[in-house]
């Protein structure tokens, strides 16, 4: 029989290795702070990440590298969930300064956020590439050098017309059956995003995006 603080000492040992290890991935959602944009297209990463902390049971309610975070464990890796508060299109200021924090490859940080080119309802995962005109994604790019990151894009639909200010489009509220369509996807984000972390997203390519 295993002598008690030989118990104690393997239990004290355990608790430390799970504190120190380090934090190897990031996923960041991208939005606008403040109640009056809560709602809106530009605010879709927010509120898919809102939802993952939510399944997590955990809050991001802890201020640092300019965002709102939460340190969490997700299948064994330690991981930080992030909401950049700098608005969208200065996003890569928070991502980088998490990134060179901990020494985190491009690869490794996965981004959630709007995309206009699809309508609500409609997710797409892409491993690396182009902002597609999301001034968010590409302020990441720049901040980091690179491009070489998975992003989970989530439609928020196309303008009414081309004349209409792309501004107003992107801060403007969703519909009701627009945001039901929105949540509707929000457990395939999460679903993707443990695939990602496991280092599976050509199945969540395959499996989740539409």
């Amino acid at each position: 029989m295993a002598n008690i603080f030989d118990l104690f000492d393997k239990i004290k040992k355990e608790n430390t290795e799970n504190k120190v290890q380090p934090i190897t991935h990031i996923v960041a959602g991208l939005g606008n702070p403040g109640e009056q944009y809560l709602t809106t297209r530009h605010n879709a990463g927010f509120m898919a990440l809102d939802y993952i902390s939510s399944k997590l049971g955990v809050k991001l309610d802890r201020l640092k590298f300019k965002s709102l975070t939460c340190d969490v464990n997700i299948n064994g890796k330690r991981v930080l969930l992030m909401k950049p508060q700098t608005f969208m299109n200065a996003s890569g200021e928070a991502v980088r300064e998490a990134a060179d924090f901990y020494k985190i490859a491009p690869e490794n940080i996965t981004v959630i956020c709007d995309d206009v080119n699809f309508g609500c309802g409609v997710m797409r995962i892409r491993r690396k590439g182009s902002d597609g005109g999301q001034k968010g994604v590409r302020d990441i790019i720049y901040q980091l050098s690179s491009d070489n990151f998975p992003r989970i894009k989530l439609g928020v639909g196309e303008k009414p017309n081309r004349e209409y200010p792309m501004a107003d489009w992107v801060l403007g509220k969703l519909g009701q059956e627009d945001r039901e369509k929105m949540f509707g996807t929000f457990e395939g984000v999460y679903e993707s995003v443990l695939l990602i972390l496991d280092g599976k997203i050509d199945d969540a390519m395959c499996k989740y995006s539409k």
